[in-house]
């Protein structure tokens, strides 16, 4: 009788220490995906259509239903080991981008409104913004490559090619650039940047967009979107061949230049 009870007294405290082993450990996961949830990145190449972030979590019920109507495999939701919030979708345009479906299916399956049913034109999609890291491009340091302009879905208005001259007086360069209110941030171009890692890469806007402010009044702008502010209001003599010349040093003191 006593042998059968010190057996169960031992059974029992097994089941115990087990009990705890695996309450400890489901602990320390939960904990850890916690921490993974609190460093989660702020940016994440949603769907077309996505609501801003806040918006978007706040309607995305991480149903899959955009994943699997995404006939390319690019959406994927992250899981709990990825620095993003766990279930939400996104791509990763270095591996899958967005190619763009004039049907926008991902849209049509979202049946919370996180990907908004406003979007009838993908290209008025603004999933992030392309952005050229000029030391590493190839067309800007001088060599033709051109890809990303090639493979842009909205070639021609998001990505254009500029003439840019060469350093030191070489010869001119053919470079990309990109134009953000065409952009649709759908990462094509990163995909298929020829560079071990890419020279061009969909980032957040609000991270390299700033905001000039309405007070500032400029003339025009050039192709390649650079601000041309306005001439000075006392524009230099038409004819400066029709001036008296003044020899030596005396010319630089005529206070003349503009």
């Amino acid at each position: 009788m006593a042998q059968a009870a010190g057996s169960g007294r031992r059974a029992f405290l097994i089941r115990l220490v087990q009990g705890a082993s695996l309450a400890a450990s489901a602990g320390l996961v939960w904990t850890y995906v916690l921490r993974n949830q609190a460093r989660a990145s702020p940016f994440a190449l949603r769907p077309p259509g996505a609501l801003p972030e806040a918006e978007f979590h706040a309607l995305c019920i991480k149903c899959g239903q955009c994943v699997n109507a995404c006939p390319y495999e690019t959406l994927r939701l992250a899981t709990a080991w990825e620095p993003m919030p766990i279930g939400s979708p996104y791509f990763r345009p270095r591996e899958y981008p967005c190619l763009m479906c004039p049907d926008i299916p991902c849209k049509e399956a979202c049946p919370t409104g996180a990907l908004s049913a406003e979007l009838g034109d993908i290209e008025d999609a603004r999933m992030g913004l392309a952005v050229i890291d000029t030391e590493n491009c190839l067309s800007w340091q001088g060599l033709r490559c051109e890809v990303c302009f090639l493979s842009c879905p909205v070639k021609g208005k998001a990505i254009s090619l500029e003439r840019r001259q060469g350093v030191g007086g070489g010869l001119a360069r053919i470079v990309p650039w990109v134009h953000s209110d065409h952009c649709t941030g759908c990462g094509v171009c990163e995909n298929r940047c020829p560079t071990d890692e890419a020279a061009i890469r969909v980032v957040d806007p609000s991270l390299v967009q700033g905001r000039m402010g309405a007070h500032y009044r400029l003339r025009d702008h050039d192709p390649a979107g650079l601000m041309v502010f306005d001439t000075p209001l006392e524009a230099p003599p038409a004819d400066r061949g029709a001036q008296k010349k003044i020899p030596g040093l005396d010319a630089l003191n005529l206070g003349d230049w503009p």
